[in-house]
C-alpha cells in the first residue's frame, strides 16, 4: 500500500536509523551500498541534523543521536540491535560492489531455505544490512 500526495508516492513505513555522523553514514550508504541520496538537512550552524537515502521509492531516514529522544547509535555496541532487509535485483552483483567499496561483510551470498539468496553486511556504525534477491523457481 502506498499513499499518494500530489505527485509524490510515499510508503506508509519509513525506517529510521540513528547515526553519530549522519553525513558519513549517508555517503557510505550511497557510495558502498548504491542507495540514492535523498539529501542532507543542516541546522543554521551547518551541522547535519537529518539525512535520507533511497532505494527505488523507499526512503530510509538517518537521525542524529539525541539524549532528548533517547536515541543512540549502535556504534559502540558489540552487538547489533537489528537491521534492514533490502531486496535488490541481483544480490551477487550487489555483494561484489559492496565488498569492493569496503563494506564489512558478515556472510557472503548464500541460498536461504525461505526462498532468498542473501548476504549480510555491516555499516560503519554497526547497523546490520541484509541484501537479497528471490531464488528462481
Amino acid at each position: 500500500m502506498t499513499i499518494e500526495q500530489g505527485t509524490i508516492t510515499q510508503t506508509p513505513v519509513i525506517p529510521i536509523l540513528v547515526y553519530e555522523d549522519i553525513e558519513a553514514a549517508h555517503d557510505f550508504l550511497v557510495g558502498t551500498f548504491g542507495f540514492t541520496s535523498g539529501g542532507l538537512h543542516r541546522a543554521e550552524d551547518g551541522t547535519v541534523v537529518h539525512g535520507e537515502v533511497r532505494i527505488g521509492d523507499a526512503a530510509i531516514w538517518l537521525h542524529a543521536v539525541t539524549e532528548e529522544h533517547q536515541m543512540a547509535s549502535p556504534r559502540g555496541s558489540t552487538q547489533s540491535h537489528g537491521g534492514l532487509e533490502v531486496i535488490v535485483d541481483d544480490v551477487d552483483t550487489h555483494y561484489a560492489r559492496s565488498k569492493a567499496a569496503g563494506a564489512r561483510i558478515d556472510r557472503a551470498p548464500t541460498d536461504q531455505p525461505y526462498g532468498l539468496r542473501e548476504y549480510v553486511a555491516m555499516d560503519q556504525e554497526n547497523h546490520r544490512w541484509w541484501f537479497s534477491s528471490p531464488l528462481a523457481g
